[in-house]
Formats: structure tokens, C-alpha cells, sequence
């Protein structure tokens, strides 16, 4: 014999949008532009036409934000730039802060 439990909610339940944290690439001395691009395409799956356009803003103005995500979702990004960047040689590095 199956119960049935029928559960009543306040009506002024309040939703609110999870924060936005941008992702910046800062610039180095070191990093190559085109070690950049292929970063700005394979981890923020940007074009190859919008990537040069960050990648250039980057190296003429320090930092550039390459998205806006979630915390968790930049914090990913962040940890894959540097991951990548590690791996191949490059001191290239990426920051979040909150929107």
C-alpha cells in the first residue's frame, strides 16, 4: 500500500543568479603568440580571427578577458592555461576575478 505525502513551499522561494568570475590571460615576456592563440582556441574555443584579436590586446595591454563563467567553470580554465602553458615551457598565466 503506497502513501502519498504532499509537501507545501513558501511561495516566495528566491532564486538568484550564480556569480560570474571573468577569465584573464595576463602577458609575459616569454609566451609565443601563436602558443597564445592556440590556447585562446583550445581552451576557450575561440576562433581563430577572435583569438588573434585577444591575443593582440593581451601583449598591447597587459590582460585581455578571455570569458565569463561560473566560479567553477573559470577556475577550470585557469587551472587548464597553466596546466598547458607548464607543459610546454611557457610562464603564460591566467586569472579570475568576480564579474
Amino acid at each position: 500500500m503506497a502513501h502519498e505525502f504532499e509537501i507545501e513551499l513558501e511561495d516566495d522561494v528566491q532564486l538568484q543568479e550564480p556569480k560570474k568570475f571573468k577569465v584573464f590571460l595576463l602577458n609575459d615576456d616569454y609566451s609565443t603568440m601563436d602558443f597564445v592563440i592556440d590556447v585562446l582556441t583550445k581552451i576557450f574555443r575561440k576562433t581563430a580571427d577572435e583569438a588573434t584579436i585577444i591575443m593582440l590586446n593581451i601583449h598591447n595591454n597587459g590582460r585581455e578577458v578571455c570569458g565569463i563563467y561560473t566560479h567553477e567553470i573559470a577556475s577550470t580554465k585557469v587551472a587548464q592555461v597553466k596546466n598547458m602553458a607548464r607543459s610546454k615551457g611557457f610562464p603564460l598565466k591566467a586569472v579570475m576575478e568576480e564579474e
